[in-house]
């Protein structure tokens, strides 16, 4: 008996992760470039949030993107 859900299952899981990685790599990508232009040069800051990014890749973005980026456009607005 042909078994759809054995051979389907498998097939979607994978297109999903897939999915998933291209998603988190391209917000990744994002944060990177976002911090590598906007973000200002005064001190260390800039280096420092651009080896956190690179360093914890999806994690960093995130934490970037919630809690530096906010106060950076509200500071400098860019």
């Amino acid at each position: 008996m042909f078994d759809i859900f054995g051979i389907a299952f498998p097939f979607f899981m994978f297109i999903i992760f897939f999915g998933f990685g291209i998603i988190g790599t391209l917000f990744w990508l994002w944060m990177l470039i976002d911090c590598a232009t906007k973000e200002p040069s005064e001190g260390n800051d800039k280096l420092i949030w651009i080896i956190i990014i690179v360093f914890t890749h999806l994690l960093g973005a995130l934490v970037y993107f919630f809690v530096r980026r906010p106060k950076r456009i509200h500071e400098y607005g860019i």
